[in-house]
């Protein structure tokens, strides 16, 4: 193996990681139903990646209304943590750490997908644009809807879910993982409390931004209290420039994303978290963060910081080597590589990603990937 930045050690919270790469939470569709539960098929595919530094699962839902996407697992029911003990189990077999991502889609769903075909739950009553849930259209089968205009969460609702997600992470300790991470991007729940385009609320949690704050506040003082800090990551997928369009792959723009971001990243350097994943636009000629944010981020956070976004091994070292990243997550390349460090540390081709099962199917797009040697 060739000398890579990458491929050193490096300490996150309690663990000892291998090397710098991480495989980060990526959809993939491939849930028993019914009941969203982790299956044999998901532990093959995550045990054949292991090898990565550090791992979070898909997106898991915290409740039945967290969902927006059919055939996505849950974290809040006994069948679902036992379906995740197999997959932690294939893990940790092969040395590896894992994280469970606490998700909830808010508003990002559809009756179809919602306990009593109840209109999704948000924020505020925002009807979003330019994204779509999907729905199950037949076994195996299903279509892209537009979502409906949700319904606001009342103030006890909006605390009740706090607890949800607090019980969710004590169901993910439970389930082998050896920590969470908080969903706070790409437009979901916690995304829509922090962004003044979804949260339009006249209680605590809406209005200034240090209200905003408070939902993703509380979340992580209730999470840290389950579990501990240290077993806590969460991730944000902040936006400077870009289109309408563009929302569908990153998340909500906010008007000055610098000040917004730096002051949720000094939420969670506050209560000593261990670390702060960063998913930047991965499209054909998407901005890049600015140079300035991402020293803010590094001043103001302590703990780990995870950047994910159209990286190269040599772009992710030379984030590394400057001092502004710990580790650098690689999504699509590790779907079609389960050996991707290998790959990026001796300069071996990579596998082609097949568009043909990246999302629902069977094994085939999955765990049929070969591995170079």
């Amino acid at each position: 193996m060739t000398d890579h930045v990458l491929s050193t050690p490096v300490t996150l919270g309690q663990h000892r990681l291998n090397n710098r790469i991480v495989l980060p939470p990526l959809t993939r569709q491939r849930s028993a139903q019914p009941g969203d539960i982790a299956t044999d098929l998901m532990a093959e595919y995550y045990r054949q990646r292991a090898n990565a530094g550090f791992m979070v699962s898909e997106g898991t839902q915290i409740e039945p209304r967290g969902q927006g996407y059919a055939w996505t697992p849950g974290i809040y029911s006994a069948a679902q943590v036992a379906g995740w003990r197999k997959v932690t189990d294939a893990v940790h077999a092969e040395g590896g750490v894992i994280f469970a991502q606490l998700w909830h889609v808010g508003r990002v769903s559809h009756n179809d997908l919602q306990p009593d075909g109840a209109a999704p739950v948000a924020p505020s009553a925002i009807q979003p644009s330019q994204v779509k849930a999907f729905i199950e259209t037949a076994p195996g089968a299903g279509e892209l809807v537009q979502p409906p205009v949700p319904r606001a969460l009342s103030t006890p609702e909006v605390k009740a879910l706090v607890g949800l997600y607090a019980q969710a992470a004590r169901n993910a300790i439970a389930a082998g993982f050896d920590g969470v991470e908080i969903h706070s991007a790409n437009g979901y729940l916690v995304n829509q409390f922090l962004s003044a385009h979804a949260n339009q609320r006249d209680d605590e949690y809406g209005g200034l931004l240090e209200n905003r704050l408070r939902f993703l506040r509380e979340i992580v003082e209730a999470v840290s209290d389950a579990v501990g800090p240290q077993r806590l990551g969460v991730r944000f997928s902040p936006l400077f420039s870009g289109t309408d369009q563009d929302r569908v792959y990153i998340g909500l723009v906010e008007e000055d994303p610098h000040h917004v971001y730096i002051e949720a990243v000094k939420v969670l350097e506050a209560a000593g978290i261990a670390y702060v994943s960063l998913a930047e636009a991965d499209w054909d000629n998407a901005p890049e963060l600015p140079l300035t944010f991402r020293q803010a981020v590094r001043d103001t956070f302590s703990g780990r910081i995870i950047y994910a976004g159209r990286y190269t091994a040599e772009r992710g070292a030379r984030l590394v080597e400057a001092g502004l990243a710990d580790l650098i997550g690689f999504g699509r390349p590790f779907i079609a590589n389960p050996d991707l460090p290998q790959r990026l540390f001796n300069g071996w081709p990579l596998n082609p990603l097949q568009a043909e099962g990246m999302y629902g199917g069977s094994a085939q797009g999955y765990i049929d990937y070969p591995a170079y040697r």
